[in-house]
């Protein structure tokens, strides 16, 4: 084994006390914008990697892990979802996973850093897959706050593709944020975002919990291990009439089959009633949230 130089790795700290070493690979590209700072590079393990202001949020190699986990539960449990809002997501994934179900019509993607847009078309087609320039796709440049907050459109489903809940993302991740989600989302529309790693994020996964259910009829969390993040990660699924968990393995394959999505790396029947399995840590922490306690360490 070659000699190990910290100077050749990055590292994707999940606390003060843990994270996950990459080789760097080469930079393809670093920039700092008005809002943060931005890095492509070309990595050995998992190819071409887009890094914000130090944390990774992309690889094309297992970007399938995140995009496909984060949109296709709440999209598949809806009949026929038409119109789609992505927050966040310049990397175009989610974006790319929405425009597989056919009858999308429309998704507007709400990106605070124009910068992002363009790191995309420039370095993340194996991500995006040319989908950020696809007629059905809006993109709107500006505050997610302001965008939503002055939004009068209806979609029926949103992803929230954000960075951590830290900087210009932290108010993003609050109770009021998502009661402004739930006055755009129609009758069975549903919301999906990623709330961390619960054994090392219990406190932020137990707080999302808690501050969806205050909102949502139906909230439920599910688990996929992302490489690039290091961890099993949580995200959730929301909704006041649609539950992702009711639906069957081979109901999900019958709708994938009969809706012609293709190209699916990760995301079938199975997975998708198994990714609803919790653990006994993460009930606990689901337990605590639904008692209004947080009082674990973080």
């Amino acid at each position: 084994m070659a000699e190990f130089d910290d100077s050749d790795f990055i590292v994707e700290w999940l606390t003060d006390d843990a994270g996950v070493l990459f080789r760097r690979g080469r930079v393809v590209e670093s920039i700092n914008t008005r809002y943060q700072r931005l890095e492509v590079l070309d990595t050995p393990a998992l190819g071409r990697m887009f890094r914000l202001d130090g944390s990774n949020m992309t690889s094309e190699r297992d970007e399938f892990f995140y995009h496909e986990n984060i949109v296709h539960p709440g999209a598949i449990a809806q009949d026929a979802p038409r119109n789609a809002l992505v927050i966040g997501g310049g990397d175009g994934g989610s974006t790319e996973e929405l425009l597989k179900h056919p009858s999308i019509e429309r998704v507007v993607m709400a990106e605070l850093d124009p910068e992002v847009i363009r790191i995309a078309r420039d370095h993340l087609q194996s991500v995006h897959r040319g989908t950020i320039d696809d007629p059905r796709v809006d993109v709107r440049m500006g505050d997610a706050l302001e965008t939503v907050g002055v939004c009068n459109e209806r979609f029926d489903v949103v992803v929230m593709d954000l960075t951590d809940p830290v900087g210009p993302a932290a108010a993003l991740y609050t109770r009021e944020f998502y009661r402004s989600i739930h006055n755009i989302l129609t009758p069975t529309g549903t919301v999906s975002l990623h709330l961390g790693a619960p054994f090392f994020h219990p406190r932020r996964f137990t707080e999302t919990i808690r501050n969806l259910s205050a909102v949502f009829a139906v909230v439920r969390p599910h688990l996929v291990h992302v490489p690039l993040y290091g961890a099993n990660w949580a995200m959730a699924c929301a909704s006041q009439r649609t539950d992702p968990l009711s639906l069957k393995p081979e109901i999900v394959d019958v709708r994938i089959a009969e809706r012609r999505i293709e190209h699916l790396q990760y995301y079938n029947g199975d997975v998708h009633r198994a990714g609803f399995a919790l653990p006994n840590y993460i009930r606990a922490l689901v337990a605590q949230s639904a008692a209004g306690r947080a009082d674990i360490d973080s």
